[in-house]
C-alpha cells in the first residue's frame, strides 16, 4: 500500500518514517498543502532505480569517445520521438 504523509511528519516523526522505509523497502510519499512534494526512500531503493541509467550513460560516453560522429539536440530528440512513436529511427 502506498504510504502518503504530510511533509511535517519528516520533521516531527523522522525516526518513524526512517524505520518504515528501511523495514518495508517501500518509499514514503510526502505532501505539502495536499500536493505531492517529495519522496523518501533508502539508498538501496535509489540505487536500484538509477544504477542501470548510470551504466548506460557510461557506455554512451565510451562510445562517443571512440567516434567522431556528433548529433545536434534536434537530431537526438527527433530520433527519440520516432522511437517512442514506433517509427524507425534514422
Amino acid at each position: 500500500m502506498i504510504n502518503i504523509r504530510p511533509v511535517s511528519d519528516l520533521r516531527n516523526k523522522y525516526p518513524e518514517i526512517e524505520e518504515e522505509v528501511m523495514s518495508t523497502g517501500a518509499p514514503v510519499f510526502l505532501t505539502k498543502n495536499g500536493y505531492g512534494s517529495m519522496v523518501v526512500m533508502s539508498l538501496e531503493q535509489y540505487s536500484a532505480l538509477t544504477d542501470g541509467i548510470e551504466l548506460a550513460l557510461d557506455e554512451a560516453d565510451k562510445a562517443a569517445a571512440m567516434s567522431d560522429v556528433r548529433y545536434t539536440a534536434d537530431e537526438v530528440f527527433s530520433r527519440v520521438r520516432k522511437g517512442v512513436h514506433g517509427q524507425k529511427a534514422l
